[in-house]
């Protein structure tokens, strides 16, 4: 879905200013050359606060059409909980987990990859269809997190 974790220096422009690139969530398995099959799907480019009811029902639509029963949605962290609550509400009989980061992956002091890591393992660990965020070493359903202002971490909804 792109978000933080995607983004990288623009090509064309100097400065500050970042453009979503290529799914990160695929060179990092590349890397990591897990022993499981992977398929990758580019359902949209943007950043999260960006994404729109009409890209949460197409992200709705790719998941309701695959084969697959577990997915990973990497996702920008600003409206990632927005966008599970969407999928969770549609009771798809799918295992779904959310994960980005807090600093684009092409950083050195990235947490992309950890989280994916988790994400990845949790995954292959639950057999509940349901909808989960992973972020921070932690997983957690959907309706049972949130996002604390003070930290700027994803923590278990009180």
């Amino acid at each position: 879905m792109g978000g933080t974790i995607d983004k990288d220096y623009p090509k064309r422009i100097g400065g500050y200013a970042f453009e979503i690139g290529p799914p990160a969530a695929r060179t990092i398995l590349e890397n990591v050359q897990p022993s499981i099959h992977v398929d990758f799907l580019t359902v949209c480019q943007k950043d999260s606060q960006d994404i729109t009811e009409q890209d949460r029902h197409h992200l709705y639509e790719v998941c309701k059409s695959s084969p697959h029963t577990k997915i990973l949605i990497t996702h920008g962290t600003d409206t990632m909980i927005e966008t599970a609550t969407y999928l969770a509400k549609k009771q798809l009989l799918k295992t779904i987990f959310f994960t980005g980061s807090f600093l684009p992956a092409t950083f050195k002091k990235t947490d992309a990859d950890f989280n994916i890591g988790i994400a990845i393992g949790a995954l292959q660990c639950t057999s509940l269809y349901n909808v989960f965020v992973a972020m921070n070493g932690c997983v957690h359903l959907w309706n049972r997190v949130q996002r604390c202002s003070e930290t700027d971490r994803f923590v278990a909804k009180l």
